[in-house]
């Protein structure tokens, strides 16, 4: 779709995906700053109360209705709603129906698949959650994933690229404040 969409909730969903980033800004590696994790936190379940009832009343904001942009934010907001799982999970089944009608990004739906089934202490499939380790202190390394050997051929439908390639990505980001 080329040009601005001219939608109320889209002007709102970037309003709120740069709220997100601007909590998380300078968060490299793990934080151990409480007042860092309170603001995420709090950012977080603003967010996701407002998306819920977002969800309720429109379904999922499909790209052709809000743009690419402002569809890409949904996602956003889904994924980082970690403290409340069933609504995750709410999340993915709608989001993989947009997917499904070409209204929303493959990459996306692995992403929330990853976090969904991390949630659920089930392995990841496309390997895009890391962590680290179970206690925190850990080094930077990926959690669980299923079938490794068919990793990245799942990666490539979703239109990620390899997985070496995400891991140095990554491992960079860690050490070198490179932007999400």
């Amino acid at each position: 779709m080329t040009g601005a969409v001219e939608h109320p909730l889209a002007d709102e969903l970037v309003a709120r995906m740069d709220r997100d980033q601007e909590a998380r800004d300078g968060v490299v590696g793990r934080t151990s700053d409480p007042a860092v994790r309170d603001r995420v936190a709090a950012v977080d379940a603003e967010n996701t109360g407002w998306l819920r009832s977002v969800l309720d009343r429109h379904g999922w904001p499909l790209r052709s209705v809000v743009g690419e942009q402002a569809a890409g934010a949904a996602w956003l907001l889904a994924q980082h709603a970690d403290r409340d799982p069933a609504f995750q999970r709410d999340c993915l089944a709608l989001l993989a129906g947009a997917v499904s009608d070409g209204e929303a990004s493959p990459a996306h739906l692995a992403y929330l698949t990853d976090r969904v089934r991390r949630a659920e202490g089930k392995p990841q499939l496309y390997g895009t959650q890391f962590w680290y380790g179970p206690d925190g202190t850990g080094e930077l390394t990926p959690q669980p994933i299923e079938d490794l050997p068919g990793l990245d051929e799942r990666r490539r439908t979703a239109g990620l690229g390899p997985f070496a390639e995400y891991e140095a990505h990554m491992r960079r980001r860690e050490t070198d404040d490179e932007p999400d």
